[in-house]
């Protein structure tokens, strides 16, 4: 149990109609009698369970590994990246500028006009799928497919996008692979995932790899920044709202993102921002608490399940159901799990797991974002009765698509900071950090400034 992270059962709930389907199957064939089913749910009820008390704890050690985990490296649970992001977009920002999203068997290209006060003007992309030879040839022949489809995209730009006189095009680049970031416009290749296998690629600078190809195509572009999704969902947040000062992706995976003071960053030898601030990518998914309320069924779930946590939608239609005979959970079962035959008992059961295990998730989300809120100081009114304004821009599948969960989230982050904060606290939508958030980082840190 000591193996399973927070990213498990924030994330866990995502997949839950496989787990409700897994321990329903597990505890009926013992036993087919529906009126074991009462003491099957208040068993997992009881290890489930988030009172208040627990989800300070678990923020309270959240906070202590963000110290750790920014005091030095690999000495926390939590990797604390440096993201070398240390100007996040202000809203003046102005002319064309692209993003390259790379993180599977598909990769987009985007621009987007910006237009200062006046905001994002136009925005377009393309989605084109990698060959599968590429995906295990040479580091040269899949740059070259890639920078080969950005010089279309580009080539197909038309007036309403324009750049101010005298300046080249600039890139974000989106790199969903792990990487050992060593600027804002650099890293190396730790391993690859998503079925790629490219062994020259290992230990190579991806950025000057897409640059070399880019040079070949005779692309006038420069790639400006190296981006992680959860940092981009920041950076489009804050483009937004001068207030946004943490990321979280709650979907298929988990993840935050926030600004701290560089300062209080022990491992960062380099030269002193300029703003005095410096965005960390937590990795929080790796966080692990012996206060983390984990069952049997967590372990069960990552051993049976091929894909965990990739089923939102079918648990927030299984949550949803609100008809007579529970159709859509029966549907779902059969469809999905291929568990057919399902009787009503069974059904309702599946549908109060579904309950338990989202608020588990919802809650423990929130104790994450209390645990950065503390460790940045906005979790009290300050000297003088300042309380400062905090907005948190969120993405995901899971957070934007199920209701319920969505909900208890955000009653739950209320209850922990408290009536005098909960109003100065806000939740905000931001989509697409891989897209436009790497655009917008590239106008952030563009040589011109």
């Amino acid at each position: 149990m000591g193996k399973v992270t927070v990213g498990v059962a924030v994330v866990g709930a995502a997949a839950v109609c496989a787990a409700a389907a897994l321990i329903a199957r597990h505890r009926m064939r013992s036993s087919s009698l529906c009126v074991k089913a009462a003491d099957i749910l208040k068993e997992l009820e009881e290890k489930c369970a988030t009172p208040a008390a627990k989800l300070r704890q678990i923020s309270d050690a959240m906070t202590v590994e963000m110290h750790a985990g920014l005091a030095s490296e690999g000495g926390s649970k939590l990797k604390m990246l440096i993201s070398y992001v240390d100007s996040l977009p202000t809203g003046h920002e102005e002319g064309v500028y692209y993003a390259l999203d790379l993180g599977g068997t598909n990769f987009r290209v985007l621009r987007v006009q910006l237009g200062g006060k006046s905001g994002i003007e136009f925005t377009e992309f393309a989605e084109v799928s990698i060959p599968p030879q590429l995906m295990i040839g040479t580091p040269e022949a899949l740059f070259d497919y890639i920078a080969s489809e950005l010089s279309k995209f580009v080539g197909e730009e038309s007036d309403k996008f324009w750049l101010p006189p005298g300046r080249q095009r600039e890139l974000g680049f989106t790199f969903s692979f792990p990487v050992m970031q060593l600027s804002i416009d650099s890293g190396t290749l730790i391993r690859w995932t998503k079925g790629f296998s490219i062994d020259g690629m290992i230990g190579k600078d991806v950025v000057a790899e897409l640059a070399s190809a880019m040079k070949r195509r005779n692309i006038d572009m420069s790639i400006s920044a190296l981006v992680n999704d959860t940092v981009g969902t920041l950076a489009g947040g804050r483009y937004e709202n001068n207030d946004v000062c943490i990321a979280v992706i709650l979907g298929t995976g988990s993840n935050a993102a926030y600004v701290e003071r560089a300062q209080a960053i022990p491992k960062w030898h380099g030269p002193h921002p300029k703003s005095g601030e410096m965005v960390i990518n937590m990795e929080w998914g790796n966080f692990r608490s012996s206060h983390l309320p984990l069952t049997e069924y967590d372990n069960a779930l990552d051993a049976e399940s091929i894909t965990p946590g990739n089923r939102t939608p079918e648990m927030s239609a299984m949550h949803h159901d609100t008809s007579a005979d529970l159709k859509v959970v029966g549907n779902t079962l059969k469809d999905v799990l291929g568990i057919s035959d399902t009787t009503l008992c069974t059904r309702k059961i599946v549908v109060e797991i579904c309950n338990i295990l989202a608020t588990r998730g919802a809650r423990l989300a929130a104790a994450g974002i209390f645990g950065i809120l503390k460790k940045m100081g906005r979790d009290t009114v300050r000297e003088g009765g300042e309380i400062p304004k905090t907005a948190i821009a969120m993405d995901g599948g899971l957070y934007e698509h199920y209701t319920e969960y969505r909900n208890c989230l955000e009653n739950t982050l209320a209850e922990l900071v408290g009536d005098q904060l909960k109003d100065h606290i806000k939740l905000l939508l931001s989509n697409d950090g891989s897209g436009i958030g790497a655009a917008l980082l590239a106008a952030s840190h563009s040589r011109y400034l």
